[in-house]
């Protein structure tokens, strides 16, 4: 059988394809696995230093899969409960006896803490819990016919894969409510004008341009930007004093890959915000 998330590797960069064109990547139960596997394979795999996730066919996912969930009520009475009870919740997990960077989520990978970037390639609906998806990403690049929204509001189905926390620190708690609450269609000119994608590109060129950004990222000096990284995801949780701290602590340790850039620079390169 055909799995429903490949992966492939390009340098350093790795792709990860959500595959499953008749529900327009919708996810059900196995494809979440699946794609909570490829990203700690990208985690693990010390070659890798960017990641860029995308749906195939056209759209980037268009959430849970409903049907599989149709089914699934059908066939257990208590399905509801069965869900309650899983391990969806905490950002330090064991797994088989190893510590993981967080647990699977229901859509999959939405609660990992990677410490390296991912960036999604958005193209069609990435709604409902594919929206969550792309909010978990570090970056959003987004084709013109791309569209997000809680579509999953008509249904009665929660956001439970990080959207109503990401989405207010991404974008404001009033952008957020209105999204949220009213779930309705977000195009990409909003969508780039409060925050919530990074770039706009044209139907069909927003893959090649997720894989030039990763890239670039991948070109700089990983110890800075990594640790910069990490103090920006970091700082949520702390006081300011505590913040500034922990982002010395990180920084510190690149100093020494801080002189031999300006080094460089003094050398001639990079002048002028010229990469």
């Amino acid at each position: 059988m055909r799995k429903s998330v490949q992966v492939s590797s390009h340098g350093h960069i790795t792709v990860v394809t959500l595959s499953r064109p008749d529900v327009r990547n919708a996810v059900d139960a196995e494809t979440a696995h699946q794609l909570y596997e490829a990203f700690l394979g990208f985690e693990s795999d010390s070659q890798a230093r960017v990641a860029v996730f995308h749906g195939d066919h056209g759209h980037f996912c268009a959430g849970w899969d409903l049907q599989a969930g149709a089914r699934l009520a059908q066939a257990h009475a208590s399905a509801a409960d069965m869900f309650s009870r899983l391990n969806f919740s905490g950002a330090d997990y064991v797994q088989q006896g190893q510590p993981v960077p967080g647990p699977q989520g229901p859509m999959g990978p939405s609660r990992l803490m990677l410490s390296k970037p991912v960036i999604a390639a958005v193209s069609g609906a990435a709604v409902a819990g594919g929206m969550e998806l792309a909010l978990w990403c570090d970056m959003r690049v987004m084709e013109d016919d791309a569209y997000f929204g809680v579509y999953c509001r008509r249904f009665g189905v929660p956001l439970i894969d990080g959207g109503t926390v990401r989405l207010p620190r991404m974008i404001g708690m009033g952008h957020a409510m209105d999204l949220i609450l009213t779930g309705r269609k977000l195009e990409p000119a909003e969508a780039l004008a409060m925050g919530l994608c990074n770039r706009v590109e044209p139907k069909g060129q927003g893959l090649q341009a997720a894989m030039a950004l990763a890239e670039q990222l991948a070109g700089f000096p990983q110890q800075t930007m990594l640790a910069d990284r990490a103090s920006a995801y970091a700082q949520w949780d702390m006081d300011l004093p505590d913040a500034l701290h922990e982002e010395w602590e990180r920084g510190k340790a690149c100093i020494a890959s801080g002189l031999e850039g300006a080094g460089r620079f003094a050398a001639g390169a990079g002048r002028h915000g010229k990469f």
